[in-house]
């Protein structure tokens, strides 16, 4: 099993903890990470981009011209697609792209970005993160005093509206429960930041 150090919420070292080696010590599979992280980005698309078809686009309801006689091509509507102001053919309609993985690709890919970045040894777990009022000075220090001066993914084991609100000002540090961990903020940040609490509760439900 792999082990780790165990610091307290002002950086100082407590002790060792050793993590599942099923959740946080297995080989990364890439190809699932990458699947995983290309579902979620496009869930994340809006999709509500439109066009308008020649019977959305406003007037031309009369026929411009008599059909023969005239010398001209024939035309139905000035609102046809080649009629400059015409309707779009075949434009983009607003659609969802959201799609599914199978539920346990989904486990692999969470499993394999978190024991990729404890592979990488960018993953501190702290006994316990204890904020006692909205203050993103404390926030600060305590980042500060776990050496951390990068993009970090801070999990707790519980929703913590002090906290969330202590980190919220801050642009490089995003704050989630464990219930909120996902494969694309685990990889978007450099640092990952486990309360105790939290990774228990990983390795009881993808142990």
């Amino acid at each position: 099993m792999p082990k780790v150090q165990l610091f307290d919420q002002t950086g100082k070292v407590v002790g060792d903890i050793e993590l599942n080696d099923s959740v946080f010590g297995i080989e990364p599979n890439e190809h699932v990470l990458f699947e995983a992280i290309v579902m979620q980005q496009a869930s994340q698309r809006q999709g509500n981009h439109a066009t308008k078809n020649r019977s959305a686009v406003r007037g031309g309801g009369r026929k411009p011209w008599r059909q023969k006689g005239t010398g001209r091509a024939r035309q139905g509507s000035i609102r046809s697609p080649q009629w400059v102001g015409g309707g779009t053919v075949f434009g983009p309609t607003p659609r969802s792209y959201s799609y599914k993985l199978p539920k346990k690709v989904r486990r692999l890919a969470i499993k394999s970005a978190l024991s990729s970045k404890l592979k990488e040894n960018e993953t501190i777990v702290v006994n316990a993160l204890t904020i006692d009022a909205p203050k993103t000075k404390a926030f600060v220090q305590f980042l500060n005093d776990l050496s951390v001066n990068e993009k970090a993914l801070v999990v707790t084991g519980q929703p913590d509206e002090a906290a969330a609100l202590s980190a919220r000002n801050i642009p490089t540090v995003k704050l989630i429960s464990v219930d909120q961990v996902n494969v694309l903020d685990v990889v978007n940040h450099n640092k990952l930041i486990l309360t105790e609490a939290a990774a228990r509760h990983l390795e009881e439900v993808l142990g």
